[in-house]
């Protein structure tokens, strides 16, 4: 990149720290999308929001070709110190800092086509991404990228890998709903702990080859309340289901729903799922994962490049493929040093990772503008 790297370096530090301090939760992220919008309006970039959602999508070049690149912009809710609230234990602050740093560096590059910068809201909430197909944010888009920080475990700081092979996701949602009853007078009401503890018996007897990752857990139980001598006739419960693959997650879906009103029907007794938050697996274009490496070899060296990464953790950014199956689409992964952990409230990294992530972005998505 001819453009000052140190100077860039230094504005995607700058705008990190202004992100990282002033996050912003799934659908009100409006000073982020304001100070998005200001950063672009400084750098001369045309770009647009919208009057019913946040986000802001930019572009810059020419041409009828369009390729795209996307970053979410919200943050988590969570107990952070004893206090909740928002925090962008996911990293997002960091995706919206490499995505402006590689837009920085690509400002005065010469250009094959048009290159448009995405800035989603909403990825924790999992329907983020359809809002900005539904608003015309891919429309036109031959190749789109993506690019996420990843946990030390995954791969080192200074490793770069091409493509991140997300798991698929889906939330499920109960209510047990039965007649409270006295303790010492069981049969006379509807006891919602019995279905609690035979659907987690249940979820343990699902099998699928062990070839193809997956699982399905109780994450959350609420029934009854501070009198021991009342046995509660109401309760409800979560549950976390994951698959490395699409079709895997469907069948799952399938059995547990299958198995829940066989349980239903056991205990005489209603049981209401509400279904939410589903996130597609990845389907990674060998083109643009190829697109991508080369880019890391070329921006940094060999050494720096890491095979692609295959993670039970999922993302919204592949509903666009789900949308648009002809859409070349690969999302780069970051070694950062990342620690302890995504999502933990006292996530850290190696700050440095921030330049490296900006630099292999913009050289791929200069190598995609002129690809056919």
């Amino acid at each position: 990149m001819e453009r000052d790297t140190v100077a860039v370096d230094k504005q995607i530090s700058e705008w990190f720290a202004h992100f990282h301090a002033f996050p912003e939760v799934s659908w009100k992220e409006v000073e982020t999308t304001r100070k998005l919008a200001e950063i672009l309006t400084s750098m001369d970039v045309k770009h647009h929001t919208f009057n019913d959602v946040t986000g802001v999508v930019a572009e810059i070049g020419e041409g009828e070709k369009i390729i795209a690149v996307r970053a979410d912009i919200d943050a988590l809710w969570q107990e952070v110190d004893g206090e909740f609230r928002a925090n962008h234990s996911c990293g997002h602050d960091a995706n919206m800092s490499m995505v402006l740093g590689a837009l920085a560096y690509l400002k005065e590059q010469e250009l094959g086509c048009r290159v448009r910068f995405i800035f989603q809201p909403a990825e924790e909430k999992g329907n983020g991404a359809n809002s900005m197909i539904e608003r015309g944010a891919v429309d036109g888009v031959s190749h789109l990228f993506g690019v996420h920080l990843r946990p030390k475990e995954e791969i080192p700081f200074g490793k770069v890998s091409p493509a991140i092979h997300h798991g698929a996701a889906i939330f499920l949602e109960g209510k047990i709903k039965g007649e409270d009853a006295h303790g010492a007078r069981p049969q006379q009401g509807k006891n919602a702990l019995d279905p609690i503890f035979a659907l987690a018996a249940f979820l343990k007897t699902i099998h699928f080859s062990p070839y193809e990752p997956y699982s399905a857990k109780l994450t959350k139980i609420q029934a009854g309340g501070d009198s021991l001598n009342i046995i509660p006739g109401t309760a409800t419960f979560g549950i976390d289901m994951r698959a490395q693959s699409n079709n895997v997650l469907k069948e799952l879906k399938e059995r547990v729903s299958n198995g829940i009103r066989s349980i239903s029907e056991l205990h005489n007794i209603e049981i209401d799922l509400n279904w939410s938050d589903y996130t597609p697996a990845a389907e990674v274009s060998e083109e643009a994962a190829e697109i991508a490496a080369e880019a890391i070899r070329e921006s940094l060296d060999e050494d720096s490049f890491a095979p692609a990464i295959i993670t039970s953790g999922s993302d919204d950014f592949h509903f666009y493929t789900i949308h648009r199956p002809d859409l070349k689409a690969a999302m780069i992964g970051i070694g950062a040093d990342l620690g302890p952990g995504l999502h933990h409230p006292d996530m850290t990294f190696n700050y440095d990772a921030l330049d490296i992530g900006a630099r292999v972005l913009a050289s791929t998505l200069q190598k995609a503008s002129f690809a056919n």
